[in-house]
């Protein structure tokens, strides 16, 4: 059927190991792809959920909430811990300011505070001061 084989007999066995060689190396490939692909699925199917809501929390000592942010927020720092939606709710409305990205006030419906709730706009916001370095 396929007579482009070498009719010696020392290279075809020498082809032989060769093709050997690569199913050998081909099957390993393979076989690491596979557990791969195993450990991700797994690593999928255990990762616990995010929570619903983070607080984003300062530096320092007392480490003061700064931010609220939807459990799935890019923009929520490192620093951060779990807070239930009903604790999202009262710091959003003791005054911690809500993130611009995800909006938890909005997800939050905290739009009728009873209260008029300002947000100002970027272009109106106030410029930041500049000091000068000492020289």
């Amino acid at each position: 059927m396929f007579d482009d084989l070498p009719p010696n007999l020392e290279r075809l066995h020498t082809l032989r190991v060769w093709h050997a060689m690569w199913l050998r190396r081909i099957d390993h490939k393979i076989a690491v792809l596979q557990q791969r692909r195993a450990e991700e699925e797994r690593g999928r199917v255990s990762r616990p959920q995010p929570p619903d809501w983070v607080v984003e929390i300062g530096i320092g000592a007392d480490r003061p909430p700064v931010q609220v942010h939807a459990g799935d927020c890019h923009m929520a720092g490192a620093r951060r811990r779990p807070v239930s939606s009903d604790e999202a709710r009262r710091l959003l409305t003791t005054g911690l300011s809500a993130c611009i990205h995800c909006r938890p006030d909005t997800r939050l419906h905290l739009l009728d505070l009873g209260g008029v709730v300002w947000i100002m706009p970027a272009s109106r916001a106030p410029a930041r001061r500049r000091f000068s370095q000492p020289a």
